[in-house]
């Protein structure tokens, strides 16, 4: 009975582990959904999709049935690794680890001179400068990506994914030097491939650092106020704690992140990351606001018309495969119940009663590239090798979409059904160039509010909202929308409202989206501002999942939908090109007297 009593213990426990970390998940692509919607640089775009994609996969792959929990490896994880220290490391993730070094076995500050003193690279840069970067860099840096190795690891381990698998299987009361890891076929030390991965992270913040400071006339710029308080703040909070140890400043950074990483250094390093970060940042922007002539994008569009075309379709994401296959089973030919099947195979109150609106389930001008960013499994990408033809033993990996290439095929037709894992697709209209163009709008989101002011009440979302809590939000826009018309009926008159009133992260901006594509915002808020009769000047109030939303239609924009996806496809290229040249043409040399002295294995041979 005792027995049997642990076992049950421990499948519950296992049960809640598993329902806390989909929970989490869950949260986490809602919010990068969102966060995809609002950001205007189309790099980060691709890094968040591509972010929120393996996170939906990892969700999917925790499998919870009545008597077994299943929490396997995030999907991608060999590769994660390579991303554990960012390119440009933001002052966020170079404050997070310190304090786990300080508890490092037995290192102790020690005097630090050859570090300070003994050059660990030559960065040549793109004019053939040369430029001394010290050991004392090399080690802040390793205590970087040594620190954050092992938070990951650490994380790993509490979500129950096996290391082995992901290629993190390192041990970190053991030698680095000692120890291998495997990727694309080649072996090395984990000492080696974090001094790889290190090396190349201070090749490129400095190669970024450097061409800041020429652009700047040789002078080194400074830092945003905001960069300098978060500094500040950190360096007192470093203080703080160092005191309550018996520690100076510089020795308790030194104790926690090597030798020869003082106070000054610390600043120094963090300082230049930051100035950059700012340039990498400003210099995509710039690239990404660049406007290509009518003739470059019919050239890109004659090379990539597939990636630009779009369909019209009815989708929708079942809670499970077994759901999807009675849909599609259900599912008449002409496609005219999919809307009540929608409303039946939905999960919540909120959603059932919502998708007996055909709107919710309808996407028209969707193109592939807002498909790819679409969080439902026939959107999934999958891994396929690529011979690299310089080197006929090594394989790139680039992502392919299956379901995609059955729903972008020329072969497609009218009333073409398919089920792909959880996810069900009615083709209305087959693959065609939209002339559609891109709108930009204005909106007051009036979320419901709870009456309750629990704590468990104020952080439910919306669609838990009583009945009327959203009558008083329906009101709310409702009075919002008639002091509008009262006044100046102008986009500036609405902005100041919107600035006043809005619960939307936009709400400084004066509410403004600007070229918005097709399908990039929620279903009734897209089928209200394509709705082909708009025009400029409209306004109205629009219901989605996240409350009432008082509408002004701003414009149509100069562009048609696959004439700003090439836009932005092109932008990116250049961005890219510009990067990788500047990486091409910057080297970086290791000298072999400082390379004694770098850190090796932090917890072992201190």
């Amino acid at each position: 009975m005792a027995e049997n009593n642990e076992k049950l213990a421990k499948l519950e426990a296992k049960y809640d582990k598993a329902y806390d970390r989909k929970d989490a998940l869950a949260e986490q692509i809602e919010s990068l959904r969102k966060d995809i919607l609002n950001e205007p640089d189309q790099k980060k775009k691709n890094k968040m999709r591509a972010k929120r994609e393996q996170l939906i996969k990892e969700r999917d792959s925790i499998i919870i049935t009545e008597d077994t929990v299943k929490i396997p490896m995030a999907p991608k994880t060999k590769k994660i690794i390579t991303a554990v220290v960012a390119v440009i490391l933001v002052i966020a993730l170079l404050f997070t680890y310190v304090a786990t070094g300080f508890v490092r076995k037995g290192m102790a500050s020690t005097l630090g001179w050859p570090q300070k003193v003994f050059t660990a690279y030559t960065l040549t840069d793109a004019d053939g400068e040369k430029h001394s970067i010290k050991v004392s860099t090399y080690n802040y840096y390793f205590a970087m990506y040594y620190n954050n190795l092992q938070s990951t690891v650490s994380q790993y381990k509490q979500y129950g994914i096996d290391l082995e698998e992901a290629n993190l299987d390192v041990d970190f009361d053991k030698k680095l030097s000692e120890q291998t890891r495997t990727e694309d076929g080649k072996t090395t030390t984990w000492l080696e491939y974090i001094q790889s991965e290190v090396e190349d992270t201070i090749k490129e913040t400095y190669m970024y650092y450097y061409l800041a400071v020429k652009a700047n006339d040789g002078k080194e710029p400074e830092i945003t106020d905001e960069q300098k308080k978060e500094l500040k703040d950190a360096l007192n909070d470093y203080k703080e704690t160092a005191h309550k140890y018996g520690y100076t400043v510089s020795g308790y950074i030194e104790a926690a992140m090597g030798h020869g990483v003082t106070k000054e250094v610390f600043k120094r390093e963090a300082t230049i990351a930051y100035i950059a970060e700012n340039y990498s940042q400003a210099n995509s922007e710039e690239l990404a606001n660049k406007e290509y002539t009518d003739e470059e994008l019919n050239a890109y569009k004659k090379e990539h018309l597939s990636s630009l075309q779009s369909v019209d379709i009815k989708m929708f994401e079942c809670d499970s495969e077994d759901e999807a296959i009675k849909f599609k089973k259900a599912l008449k030919a002409d496609g005219s119940n999919f809307a009540e099947l929608a409303s039946k195979y939905s999960e919540d109150d909120f959603d059932k009663k919502a998708n007996k609106n055909p709107v919710e389930t309808t996407y028209k001008d969707m193109t592939r590239s807002t498909m790819e960013s679409l969080p439902v499994a026939i959107s999934t990408s999958d891994e396929k090798d690529k011979e690299n033809e310089e080197d006929k033993d090594h394989s790139d990996h680039e992502q392919v979409y299956p379901g995609l290439d059955w729903l972008y095929s020329k072969d497609r037709k009218a009333g073409d059904i398919k089920q792909d894992s959880t996810t069900v697709v009615y083709v209305i209209k087959p693959v065609y160039l939209s002339n559609t163009k891109t709108v930009n709008v204005r909106h007051i989101l009036i979320a419901p509010e709870s009456s309750n002011s629990s704590d468990e009440s104020s952080s439910k979302s919306a669609k838990d909202c009583s009945a009327e809590e959203w009558a008083a939000a329906k009101k709310k826009a409702e009075s919002i929308l008639k002091e509008y018309k009262k006044g100046d009926k102008t986009a500036e008159a609405f902005g100041k409202l919107a600035k006043a009133n809005s619960s939307d992260s936009n709400a400084d901006e004066g509410g403004l989206y600007e070229d918005v594509i097709p399908n990039k915002m929620v279903s009734t808020f897209n089928a209200w501002i394509f709705d082909s009769s708009r025009k400029p000047g409209d306004v109205g109030i629009v219901k989605t999942e996240y409350g009432y939303h008082v509408m002004y239609f701003e414009s149509y924009g100069d562009k048609s939908v696959w004439q700003y996806t090439a836009q932005n496809a092109l932008a990116t290229d250049d961005s890219e090109k510009v990067k990788n040249d500047a990486i091409e043409k910057t080297t970086i040399k290791k000298h072999w007297l400082g390379s004694r002295y770098f850190e090796i294995d932090t917890d072992i041979d201190a």
